[in-house]
């Protein structure tokens, strides 16, 4: 789109990015295969008249073979679009495809946006109640009120499905959040608190209606419109729903009310408050100036006048955002999951405290990363959690359902709550998944061994992204840590970034601990027939790299994880030299790639330069074991550039490299000389190549050089719409491993997940043979 000079740069950046490419931001993707007649014909006619049989037989089976249970109507008439006001259906429709985009992303939940020709009410109610077979739930937005208290009313008395009105509910769910912990911070108890509240539309009825659920009395909570207090007797601009919250009072404009309040709550209009006008309310006032785009007074007009206010805003760019995607879409998450006929008073209280409780929560790194950095810690400037923390799914949601379940309104029970957790992490990436069911065989193997952590040992102590990873393990309860470095920098550090829970890790400096000579000895031992006298043993211990490799070489530690701050070469050296490679002499690296529906092996991506047929049948077999861990039957494919001509040079190397790890495992489904693209693709495999052995697709792929497999493992983790976690080394005979140094705090939990994982493995092994 060509630039107009009516717009400013950030206009026309949102008119560019609503406009290059495809119009509009949403698109419909098949859930299912749909590239073969076969295909076809299972998806449409003949075959999907199968399912509609038994759905018409048996209508709550709609739920096993439609997408019905993960579909919201998103529905708007454009009324009372946020900050634009009565714009009409089809101006509104952008906001409405951004409302399905946090759907999807922040819950996995399918969204179809609708948009209403009409402004009757009749005629509304009755085009969505027709809606019902084709949806889970309704989303209402954007309808101006009083007609909107009317529309959810009546569809939820004659809906046998969820209908929320998320300008109300939402907003309302969200601040009774941060104003349940704006009372705690400041000692108050909500059955005594004087609530003034400024705006009679919409989102601040529900806003009153579920402060009173919480706690607040209805004689404390004055509401003002733009005519003034609403109180009792009064007729000028009243209806049915401002009569709810008339009140006996001598006060009858907003001045007045605000005297010796406790609590404001703005949902009206930009600079509706001045700093006087707060001057005589009661000591720590609380504020939730949360008119759009502009609040009804500025966070720093209204510290102003009140030094000691805890203020909370719908904007972005000040502390405590009271921002609806905290609760909408994790609060259709929890309804769906239990096919809860409607969304009650029950489920939006607890959605409140989920999000109430959520935010007494340390705070993770990754969040703080998503926020530039920056550290929250519960308190006046963090009521409630931020957006982009993705535990407030996994908090809400539960939540939610349970409320559902237990007030009666569930379809469905969910019976094991923990997995329904893990079910909920899979809506945030493979990763999750993959790493959550580590997480599960870590727990279950240190229960068998008696709930003993395994010791893993990290040599870069006072690295940041170490520490702030050690803090989600801790807490998750993976490993007992062992950090190498001077303790006074080490402690340091852990206070400088705020890190409780590491209080008592256990910190050594090499020189200082107990078996550095001895350990010094040892590597002397091993090593004074390769250049290494006494003085250089000793110096090399007091390296942190080479501490930590002696330490799991003789069992003081488990494991070890390393290379966040130098480089692969540095760190990997020490753990070849000291705990060196298993009886088969081959180390090798791993990545895993994860997609949606499975995950893949790539080898060797960081240790040999140009392996032979025999190294790699090696790593195929180290590959193909951890393949089998996870569960997984191997299926291993020798990549090379051409399909089954065995040319000499690389071909014919991968040829041999399939037919020696046939031998050594004739029970291993194994093929080789094989493009990459045949390897995963079935359909190219069955239909020109019917001889190959990999009629699945291959789930580990072996590479012919290293350039190859380092340049396809760091393409997919840019490019790839898959995950990719590791390298991870293997064939060595302790488990230790090698970070990235561009590596995250989320890739190093991954890592020590792994690592611990691996230790555990090796220990049972180890078992095992004595």
């Amino acid at each position: 789109m060509s630039s107009d000079k009516t717009f400013s740069q950030f206009e026309q950046e949102a008119l560019d990015f609503h406009s290059k490419g495809k119009p509009g931001k949403i698109e419909i993707h098949s859930s299912k295969p749909t590239n073969t007649e076969k295909a076809l014909s299972l998806a449409y006619s003949p075959g999907v008249a199968v399912p509609c049989k038994v759905i018409a037989k048996d209508p709550s089976k709609v739920y096993d073979y439609t997408a019905k249970g993960n579909l919201v109507a998103v529905i708007s008439d454009g009324t009372a679009v946020l900050g634009l006001g009565n714009i009409g259906p089809l101006a509104s429709k952008p906001v409405m495809e951004g409302k399905g985009i946090l759907f999807k992303q922040f819950a996995g939940i399918d969204v179809f946006d609708l948009e209403l020709k009409t402004q009757d009410v009749d005629a509304t109610v009755a085009a969505i109640r027709a809606l019902e077979p084709t949806f889970g739930g309704i989303n209402l937005e954007d309808f101006k009120a009083p007609e909107c208290f009317e529309i959810e009313e009546r569809l939820k008395k004659e809906m046998n499905i969820p209908v929320f009105h998320d300008d109300q509910h939402g907003t309302a769910i969200v601040s009774g959040a941060a104003l349940i912990n704006a009372c705690h911070i400041t000692d108050r108890k909500l059955e005594n608190l004087r609530v003034v509240v400024n705006g009679a539309g919409a989102s601040a009825m529900a806003c009153s209606k579920i402060f009173l659920h919480l706690g607040v009395r209805p004689e404390n909570l004055v509401m003002c419109d733009s005519s003034g207090v609403i109180y009792k007797g009064r007729k000028n601009g009243m209806n049915k729903y401002k009569e709810f919250f008339a009140v006996d009072t001598e006060a009858r404009t907003l001045s007045d009310a605000l005297k010796n309040a406790d609590c404001f709550v703005g949902l009206s209009v930009a600079g509706a408050v001045t700093g006087e006008m707060l001057k005589p309310m009661a000591k720590n006032p609380i504020i939730f100036a949360m008119a759009n785009p502009d609040p009804e007074i500025t966070p720093d007009k209204a510290r102003e006048a009140r030094p000691d206010a805890i203020i909370a805003t719908g904007r972005s760019d000040y502390p405590n955002q009271v921002n609806n995607v905290l609760g909408f879409p994790s609060i259709f998450r929890g309804a769906l999951d239990t096919r809860a006929t409607q969304i009650n008073e029950e489920m939006k209280l607890a959605a409140c405290h989920a999000l109430a409780r959520l935010a007494r929560e340390d705070v993770p790194e990754k969040v703080s990363a998503s926020y530039g950095g920056k550290s929250f810690r519960y308190g006046a400037e963090y009521l409630i959690p931020k957006p982009f923390d993705t535990r407030v799914l996994l908090w809400v949601a539960p939540a939610v359902a349970k409320a559902a379940m237990d007030s009666g309104v569930a379809q469905k029970q969910i019976t094991d709550f923990n997995q329904y957790r893990d079910t909920l992490e899979s809506f945030q990436g493979p990763s999750k998944v993959f790493i959550r069911n580590a997480i599960h065989k870590v727990r279950a193997n240190t229960a068998a061994e008696g709930g003993v952590l395994p010791k893993i040992v990290f040599p870069e102590g006072t690295s940041s992204k170490i520490l702030k990873a050690l803090s989600v393990l801790v807490e998750e309860k993976i490993c007992q840590p062992i950090l190498l470095g001077n303790p006074d920098r080490v402690r340091e550090k852990i206070k400088t970034l705020d890190l409780r829970n590491l209080g008592e890790v256990e910190i050594h400096l090499p020189i200082t601990h107990a078996n550095y000579k001895a350990y010094a000895q040892e590597l002397y031992q091993r090593r004074n027939r390769k250049g290494v006298q006494m003085a250089e043993a000793e110096r090399l211990m007091m390296d942190n790299n080479y501490f930590a490799a002696m330490m799991v070489e003789l069992g003081d530690a488990d494991g070890l994880v390393n290379g966040a701050s130098q480089n692969y070469a540095e760190a990997v050296r020490p753990i070849f030299q000291i705990i060196g490679t298993g009886k088969d002499g081959v180390a090798a690296g791993l990545n895993v790639v994860l997609l949606e529906d499975r995950f893949l092996l790539l080898a060797d991506t960081t240790v040999n330069f140009s392996p032979t047929a025999e190294q790699l049948s090696t790593i195929a077999l180290q590959a193909a074991r951890v393949m089998e861990y996870f569960g997984q039957k191997p299926q291993i494919a020798m990549l090379s550039y051409s399909n089954f001509t065995a040319a000499p040079g690389t071909p014919s190397k991968m040829r041999q490299a399939a037919q020696l790890v046939k031998q050594k495992r004739p029970d291993f489904i194994v093929d080789g000389d094989i493009q990459a693209d045949t390897a995963v693709n079935p359909d190219i495999l069955n239909r020109i190549f019917p001889f190959c052995e990999l009629k699945e697709g291959a789930n580990i792929l072996l590479f012919p050089n290293l350039e190859s497999s380092n340049i396809s493992y760091k393409l997919l983790q840019q490019l790839g719409k898959g995950e990719v976690i590791g390298p991870f080394l293997m064939g060595v005979r302790r488990s230790a491993n090698v970070l990235q140094r561009t590596t995250t705090v989320d890739a190093i939990v991954n890592s020590v997940v792994l690592t611990t994982l691996e230790a555990q493995y090796l220990k049972d092994r180890r078992k095992q043979r004595n």
